[in-house]
């Protein structure tokens, strides 16, 4: 133990006295002595030297070592056909073409009211009366002239068929029936504007008037509105792009999302004229009712399948990248090894149609190609990767 210490101190001494006697290089410099400055020199270059190859030796070595030093890492994603069904999303509102407002077509005093509100009536049902002020005896005379009219008319056809009487009597017995007839007609068509009838089966959607007003013809105020629930659609604007893929009797997907149900149904009218303001045309879809929850106005959401491909291929639109010249581009793996590295190559493709976040895949990608996912934006064309997922 004695004779390491001893050892030790005489090696520290040693050195001290080295370093005591190596001149600096300040002061070598400050000497301007040629041969001294040039064997300083030389002396740090073979240091150097063997720096460099002692540092090389420990880079290979550390590379043997270290696998994944300077390779990137990524996911990749094997490239498969899929079907790929896209839908057209739009927004439109329910509407109905059995909602009207009942006017008046004769003037007078609302007689009687047969019908309130959110009562179900039927085609044809009395909902009200107005009073006919006296033209319900007009019809009563007239009538009775009528059928006196008839009646003479009757006669002198007999007698006239019988050669007897002169052709005129006959004929104005004929004009006169004919007449009477006429105007017996007119005031009927006249009476029956006193009752108001539904022009539908529905429900009253609303009473704007009270037994006992006094209505009017053409001055704007109605006296129900009345709405049939039953026979609904919805109405909506498509971009003239669709026009080829929208067709007649085509499924739908109907939406109503303030009552939050779903519903199937189809196209039943595809509308002949284009806007040319926004460039759209109008489509009509139809909407059962069976509850009674739909109301007119209501907002839907509608999903229309215009395209399908049973044999497509798609892939994220995150991991696309564009080059200058705006070409589309992927990066997929070629010369794979067992130690799952290989090389990143630059891929130029040709796109479709989009469905969330995935986006199809019409030209030069062919499925069992692997294309890098994770990492995708920071790879270069050439680049040896390393995959870490299976």
């Amino acid at each position: 133990m004695k004779n390491i210490f001893v050892t030790i101190l005489t090696a520290l001494v040693l050195t001290s006295c080295a370093e005591k006697k190596e001149v600096s290089l300040e002061t070598l410099l400050a000497t301007n002595d040629v041969a001294k400055i040039k064997a300083k020199k030389a002396t740090m270059d073979a240091k150097q030297q063997l720096l460099s190859t002692d540092l090389k030796a420990i880079n290979d070595k550390l590379d043997a070592l270290i696998e994944n030093k300077n390779i990137p890492l990524i996911t990749a994603l094997t490239v498969k056909e899929t079907v790929f069904t896209h839908y057209i999303e739009l927004q439109g509102n329910v509407q109905t073409k059995q909602n009207i407002l009942i006017y008046p077509e004769l003037p007078g005093i609302l007689k009687t009211m047969l019908v309130k509100e959110g009562q179900q009536v039927v085609k044809g049902q009395v909902l009200a009366t107005i009073e006919d002020g006296g033209l319900s005896a007009q019809l009563m005379q007239l009538t009775a002239n009528a059928q006196l009219a008839k009646t003479t008319y009757a006669r002198q056809k007999r007698l006239w068929d019988q050669k007897i009487g002169s052709e005129m009597q006959f004929l104005q017995a004929q004009t006169a029936y004919a007449t009477q007839k006429s105007a017996v007609n007119q005031l009927k068509s006249q009476l029956e504007k006193a009752t108001l009838i539904a022009p539908f089966s529905g429900i009253i959607d609303a009473v704007f008037q009270e037994k006992g007003t006094v209505v009017v013809p053409g001055q704007g105020v109605p006296v129900f509105r009345i709405v049939n629930l039953s026979k609904m659609y919805i109405e909506t604007e498509v971009p003239e792009t669709f026009l080829v893929s929208i067709t007649k009797n085509k499924a739908v997907q109907v939406n109503f999302p303030i009552l939050g149900t779903s519903l199937q149904s189809k196209i039943r009218q595809v509308g002949n004229y284009i806007n040319p303001n926004n460039r759209s045309f109008k489509i009509e879809i139809d909407v059962p009712n069976l509850n009674g929850n739909i109301k007119p106005n209501l907002t839907a959401r509608l999903k229309i399948n215009d395209y399908t491909n049973t044999n497509a291929i798609l892939i994220p639109q995150s991991i696309i990248s564009e080059n200058a010249k705006g070409e589309q581009f992927v990066y997929i793996l070629k010369n794979k090894k067992k130690n799952n590295e290989a090389t990143a190559e630059r891929l130029v493709i040709a796109t479709g149609k989009t469905q969330g976040d995935f986006i199809e895949i019409t030209a030069h990608l062919a499925p069992g190609a692997e294309i890098i996912m994770e990492g995708a934006r920071s790879v270069n064309n050439g680049q040896v990767v390393r995959v870490i997922n299976n």
